[in-house]
């Protein structure tokens, strides 16, 4: 009931200043008396995915909580787990601004922020600051001026520092907005990547006595051959798991909608069919080598539930919940414990 009238009111607004003024309030309130507030149970419906037991199905997607600044509040809504970042290994400022938008009549998100971020070092210090001790993901990419070809540099710099902190690590190669990022998942490119991750698991893991899962997050916008590809590469490498799907260059949801024509990832709505597609065609080659975690355009229990028939193990929000508000969050873990 609350939410939509606060909607109105945050719709008149820039959408980059609404999302951190959300931010800011969310963190302000779940560290005082207004707690209750922001607060939902946690839906108890556990399932054991990656090694780790998950409270619920639902997750927070990463790009939200970048810094990992708001792990406590998001705690409260109830997720099941909570996914932070993309972080780099330097700070950076992002692409200029305006660089989000919304397309309401679509429910749908356009940004092309450009993994604007403060450092995985401030991400770490957060993280250590935070009460949260439930399952948290940490999403990890490459610094917009650091060559394609020296991409692996970057990320290993990040897989070894977040390791001690993160329940799984997901290593972003798929952001629309980040320029050649998406030449990662092909070829040599993406052999070299994986080989080099699995690498630095394996060191990591006897360092700390403690197995971490890697999972890599894939684009909407591929081909059925490409995707039989990277299940293979996954599969050949080990791969511990896959997040599908990112954003997608694609407008043909939203055409002719005001800001359709902006540059960046769609996501939200739109990005729904498109994502469910390329998760059903993972699952099929995967043939259950590896878990897969469903995220695009779930705004609904019945498109989580969708997601689930797809082939996934765990879904994750994010845009939905900018038209829906937190009541999706325990709206789809009761529908998906019904499931």
């Amino acid at each position: 009931m609350f939410y939509p009238i606060l909607r109105l009111f945050l719709f008149r607004m820039d959408p980059e200043k609404t999302h951190d003024l959300t931010l800011y309030w969310l963190k302000k309130l779940e560290a005082s008396f207004l707690r209750p507030l922001i607060s939902q149970p946690l839906i108890e419906d556990p399932v054991e995915v990656l090694g780790i037991t998950f409270p619920n199905r639902i997750g927070l997607a990463a790009g939200l909580d970048k810094n990992g600044a708001c792990i406590d509040a998001f705690a409260a809504l109830g997720f099941g787990h909570i996914e932070i970042g993309t972080v780099t290994p330097r700070p950076q400022p992002g692409n200029p601004k305006p660089r989000l938008f919304r397309i309401p009549e679509a429910e749908g998100v356009i940004n092309r922020f450009g993994f604007n971020n403060q450092g995985v070092d401030q991400l770490i210090e957060n993280v250590k600051n935070s009460r949260f001790d439930g399952v948290l993901g940490i999403n990890i990419g490459k610094n917009f001026d650091t060559p394609v070809e020296k991409a692996v540099d970057d990320y290993l710099i990040c897989l070894e520092k977040v390791y001690p902190y993160a329940s799984y690590i997901t290593v972003n190669i798929s952001s629309p907005n980040t320029q050649n990022l998406r030449a990662l998942q092909f070829g040599e490119a993406l052999e070299e990547l994986l080989t080099a991750i699995k690498q630095k698991q394996s060191e990591l893991s006897e360092q700390f006595q403690k197995y971490v899962p890697i999972l890599v997050k894939i684009a909407p916008d591929l081909s059925q051959e490409e995707v039989q590809q990277l299940a293979d590469a996954f599969i050949k490498h080990q791969v511990d798991g896959v997040i599908a799907t990112n954003t997608t260059f694609s407008r043909e949801p939203v055409k002719g909608l005001a800001n359709s024509d902006e540059q960046g990832g769609l996501s939200g709505a739109p990005v729904f069919n498109k994502s469910t597609q390329v998760l059903k065609q993972l699952s099929h080659a995967a043939q259950g080598k590896f878990p897969i975690i469903g995220v695009g355009g779930i705004d609904s229990p019945q498109a989580a539930a969708e997601k689930l028939e797809a082939g996934a193990s765990l879904v994750q929000v994010y845009s939905s919940l900018i038209y829906k508000g937190p009541r999706l969050i325990r709206a789809i873990a009761k529908g998906l414990k019904r499931e």
